[in-house]
C-alpha cells in the first residue's frame, strides 16, 4: 500500500467515525471518491494518451517501405533515339536495410512510454482522491462550525434574557442589554456566513464530478477523531514506493530506450535496389542491382548519444531532489499532525470542560447579581473561541494527513 493511499484511508476512517446509518442522499467520503474517480477528465485523459501512444507504437513497428520504380532511357532524343521504339524501360524495386537494431529500439521506446502510463494514472488518481478529501473535509468543517455557531447563539440568548431580567429589576443598566443584543446579532451573522460557506463548499466538492446543483448532504462525521499513525521512521520507509518516486524508474527506462535508439543511428542504413532493364538493341532483358551506404553516420549520431547520456545522468539528480522534497513534506506534515493531536486532546479534556463549568458558574453568579455582564460575556467568548480553536486544529491535522 502506498504512503498516500494509506493516509487517505486514515482520513476516510476518521471522517466516518461515529457515523450513524445514513439516508440515500447522504454522501460519504467513499461515495465522493467513487463519483470523482468515475467521471473526472484527468483520469479519462490518461486513456486518451494511451490511444495516442498505441498508434505511435504501431507506427514505430513498421519496417522501411518498399519503393517500386520505373524509368525510360534513350527516348525522344535526336537521331536514332528520336523514336519511342528506341526507348529502354527499367523496372526497379528498392528499400532500406536497417542496421544497428533500430526497429527493436523503436519498439522498446514505444512500449516503455505505454508502461509508464500506469504509474502516471495512479499518481493522478491519488492526487484526485486527495483533492476530494480536502474538499469533503471543508464541507465537514462548515457543518461543525454551524454547530458551534448554534451553541454560541444559545449562549448569547441566555445572556440577553439575563440582561433583560436585571434591567427590569433595576439591577443593570440598559447598555448591558444593548451590548448583549449586539453580541447575539454578531453570533447570528456568523451563523448566516457559515451557511453560505457550507453551500459554497458543497458546490466546490460537487464540481469534481461535474454536478452543478448539488442536492446531497454529507454523512455525519467527526473531524475531532484523529486516528493514530505510524511513527516517522516507519513512514519514511514507504517514501520509495510513492508514485512520485516510482515514476522515475519508468522515466529511466524511457531515457535508456531513447539512448539505445540514438546509438542505433550510429550504424548507417543500407539502401539497396534491384530491377530489370529491357535492352532495345538486342531486345534482351538484363538484371540490375545496386546499393549505397552513407558515410559518417557515427559522427552525426554522436551528439544525440551524448545528449541521451547526459539526460540519463541528470535523472538521478532529479530523483534525489524529488526524494528530498518528499522527505521534507513528510517531516513537516507529520510534525503538524502530532502537535495537533495533542492540542485537540488537551482542549477536549482540560480546557473546554473547565470553560463550560466556569461559564455555568458565571451565569449563576450574574443572575444572582454577584458578577458583571462583561465577565460573563467574556467567558462565553472564550468558550466559543476554544471550540473554534479545537475544530480548526483538528481540520489542520486532517489536512496534514492528506498532505502526507
Amino acid at each position: 500500500m502506498s504512503l498516500r493511499f494509506a493516509a487517505l484511508a486514515a482520513v476516510a476512517s476518521a471522517l466516518s467515525a461515529l457515523c450513524p446509518a445514513y439516508a440515500a442522499d447522504r454522501l460519504t467520503l467513499d461515495d465522493a471518491f467513487s463519483r470523482a474517480a468515475a467521471s473526472h477528465p484527468d483520469l479519462r485523459l490518461i486513456e486518451a494518451h494511451r490511444n495516442v501512444l498505441a498508434a505511435e507504437q504501431a507506427r514505430s513497428a513498421q519496417r522501411p517501405t518498399w519503393v517500386a520504380g520505373a524509368s525510360i532511357e534513350n527516348a525522344f532524343g535526336t537521331g536514332e533515339t528520336s523514336a519511342l521504339d528506341s526507348a529502354e524501360l527499367t523496372l526497379t524495386l528498392a528499400s532500406v536495410l536497417e542496421r544497428g537494431g533500430k526497429l527493436d529500439a523503436r519498439r522498446t521506446l514505444a512500449q516503455t512510454r505505454i508502461d509508464a502510463l500506469a504509474v502516471e494514472r495512479e499518481k493522478r488518481r491519488l492526487d484526485l482522491l486527495a483533492e476530494v478529501a480536502r474538499r469533503y473535509l471543508a464541507v465537514v468543517g462548515t457543518e461543525h462550525r454551524a454547530a458551534i455557531a448554534k451553541l454560541d447563539i444559545e449562549q448569547r440568548q441566555r445572556t440577553v434574557a439575563g440582561a433583560r431580567h436585571r434591567l427590569r429589576a433595576g439591577a443593570s443598566p440598559e447598555s448591558a442589554l444593548l451590548t448583549a443584543e449586539a453580541a447575539l446579532a454578531k453570533a447570528e451573522l456568523d451563523q448566516v456566513r457559515g451557511q453560505q460557506q457550507r453551500q459554497a463548499a458543497r458546490q466546490h466538492l460537487a464540481a469534481l464530478w461535474g454536478e452543478r446543483e448539488p442536492n446531497f448532504t454529507v454523512a455525519a462525521a467527526d473531524p475531532l477523531v484523529l486516528p493514530p499513525i505510524a511513527d516517522f521512521t516507519a513512514l519514511t520507509t514507504l517514501l520509495d514506493r510513492t508514485p512520485e518516486l516510482t515514476q522515475f524508474a519508468d522515466e529511466r527506462r524511457i531515457r535508456e530506450a531513447r539512448l539505445q535508439l540514438a546509438r542505433s543511428e550510429a550504424s548507417a542504413d543500407l539502401e539497396w535496389q534491384v530491377g530489370v532493364r529491357q535492352l532495345r538493341a538486342t531486345d534482351d532483358v538484363a538484371l540490375i542491382g545496386g546499393f549505397s551506404l552513407p558515410v559518417g553516420a557515427r559522427r552525426r549520431a554522436q551528439p544525440e548519444i551524448d545528449a541521451g547520456e547526459a539526460e540519463l545522468a541528470a535523472l538521478e539528480i532529479e530523483r534525489e531532489a524529488e526524494a528530498l522534497s518528499l522527505y521534507s513534506t513528510l517531516v513537516e506534515a507529520h510534525g503538524r499532525y502530532t502537535v495537533a493531536q495533542i492540542e485537540v486532546a488537551r482542549l477536549g479534556s482540560d480546557v473546554l470542560p473547565k470553560l463550560a463549568d466556569a461559564e455555568s458558574a458565571a451565569e449563576r453568579a450574574y443572575r444572582a447579581g454577584a458578577l458583571s455582564y462583561l465577565e460573563w460575556a467574556q467567558l462565553q467568548s472564550e468558550r466559543t473561541a476554544a471550540r473554534k480553536q479545537q475544530l480548526d486544529t483538528a481540520l489542520a491535522a486532517q489536512r496534514a494527513l492528506i498532505e502526507i
